[in-house]
């Protein structure tokens, strides 16, 4: 543990009343990134978050993008300092709430709710990501508190538009190369193992989310007069979107496993050592028996085997009543979490294969992407790996395990490919946090070894030296 470390956990605990009560005033914001009726209230969060770094110590600034305006702040660290220059990414955008009646409280009035683990903190973006964002700045203030200062040069970015695909973070990125320099990058908006194990994130899936559409008839057409006797698109692409995936579990798009690198031997043996508990991580969502690809375990499934999604369906008549109507057209969301080797572009044209084969006669489809990203490796012998490892065992009882995860960061591959460092994704969320679900929650117990954690990270992290 680095020297200076004890007396900021000390500070850490004495004023952590003030550290709920600062992420309960976050929470209160309802920075809906992704709906323009919250604007307003998406900005005075960045405005919020800027208003604390600058009291810290940074200099720190609300940047305006095409989209939700981009917190940036820098701290230059302290005289002489040679080690590592560092960057911490967080998003205070948060999903929307609805369905509202699904809710135990209000979504954006933050309520501490006693449980079984202790008091968690009940309210929209209370870990996804203010909570986990709010770990590192609580960090950060207690060593200013205590130091005087900041023992890094830190480089602070926050987004407000993670939500919604991040859509303005690559060009402010292309736009800003010079200013965003760093060494590595530290992103908090992952899990735990478990509430007593922390855990880094190496492995991330990539992702490719597309919207498909399909169109026969030039018009909606009367289902007594035509029915029998044409196509009905919601019917044709239904037959298509059954065959993606076989009886296997094995995705059908051409190409789809071409360039998939499995895990070594080792680090299923590792995987295997966790313990995972298929039976309470299915029971959590009301299921009993996994599904998927065969042949594979479920923590296999989840961390390094792709997948194919239709995450919603629509065409023709769904209002209230009955409408006899055969559609013009028909569409459906269709998602690909990547693995390490898969190319976003390659899986793509795979997709258009797929359907060129299948398209009925006289029909034409469209494809709209919302996003893609290639999955994440981080190096396991990463020195800023080790310290982060070193941090996490400062604080926790039970040493820090290496873990993959199926759910995809942009980011991470946005700050690579467009900045040329790596990011380690320290997190301190849990499997039933309910994220981008009514009652989403952080326990408060994760919430206080989260700031702890960060504090002993950035010691380890800034002893590095150059």
């Amino acid at each position: 543990m680095h020297p200076d470390v004890p007396a900021v956990l000390d500070r850490i605990e004495t004023d952590f009343q003030g550290s709920v009560d600062r992420l309960v005033d976050l929470l209160r914001i309802p920075s809906v990134g992704t709906d323009p009726a919250y604007a307003e209230a998406t900005r005075r969060a960045g405005q919020w978050l800027v208003d604390q770094l600058a009291g810290i110590g940074f200099r720190a600034a609300l940047r305006d993008t095409p989209g939700n305006p981009m917190v940036i702040a820098h701290y230059d660290g302290p005289a002489g300092y040679d080690g590592p220059h560092l960057m911490y990414y967080g998003h205070y955008d948060v999903q929307p709430a609805d369905p509202l009646e699904l809710w135990s409280f209000p979504p954006f009035e933050p309520t501490l709710v006693n449980a079984e683990r202790g008091p968690r903190i009940v309210a929209r973006g209370a870990v996804d990501d203010k909570g986990q964002t709010m770990t590192w700045i609580e960090a950060f203030r207690a060593w200013a508190a205590v130091h005087g200062g900041l023992p890094a040069r830190i480089t602070v970015m926050i987004e407000g538009e993670e939500e919604g695909g991040s859509k303005s973070l690559r060009g402010f990125l292309k736009a800003n190369r010079a200013e965003l320099k760093a060494d590595v990058c530290v992103v908090t908006d992952t899990n735990s193992w478990d509430i007593e194990t922390p855990a880094v994130t190496y492995q991330l899936r990539g992702m490719l989310y597309t919207e498909v559409t399909i169109s026969g008839p030039s018009r909606d057409l009367h289902s007594g007069m035509y029915g029998g006797a044409v196509i009905n698109p919601n019917n044709a692409l239904a037959k298509i979107l059954a065959q993606l995936i076989d009886e296997h579990g094995v995705v059908q798009v051409p190409g789809f496993y071409d360039d998939v690198i499995p895990p070594g031997n080792a680090e299923l043996d590792q995987w295997t050592a966790l313990g995972f508990d298929e039976t309470g991580f299915l029971g959590e969502i009301g299921l009993t028996a996994p599904s998927g690809e065969a042949g594979y375990t479920t923590l296999e499934r989840l961390w390094s085997r792709p997948t194919c999604d239709v995450n919603g369906m629509w065409g023709g008549y769904t209002g209230a009543g009955s409408k006899t109507v055969i559609p013009s057209h028909a569409s459906a969301k269709i998602s690909f979490r990547l693995v390490p080797g898969q190319d976003p572009e390659k899986i793509l044209t795979g997709l258009r294969a797929f359907l060129d084969a299948r398209m009925p006669k006289d029909f034409r489809y469209e494809i709209t992407t919302f996003g893609k990203s290639p999955a994440i490796r981080v190096p396991t012998d990463s020195r800023y790996l080790g310290a982060i490892l070193g941090g996490l065992g400062d604080v926790y009882a039970k040493a820090p395990v290496l873990i993959g995860a199926g759910g995809s960061i942009p980011v991470v591959g946005m700050i690579q490919q467009e900045l040329g460092f790596d990011s380690l994704l320290v997190g301190f969320g849990l499997e039933d946090d309910r994220v981008h679900s009514p009652d989403e929650k952080f326990e408060v117990a994760c919430y206080r070894n989260g700031i702890r954690s960060h504090a002993a990270i950035l010691g380890r992290l800034a002893g590095l030296g150059g």
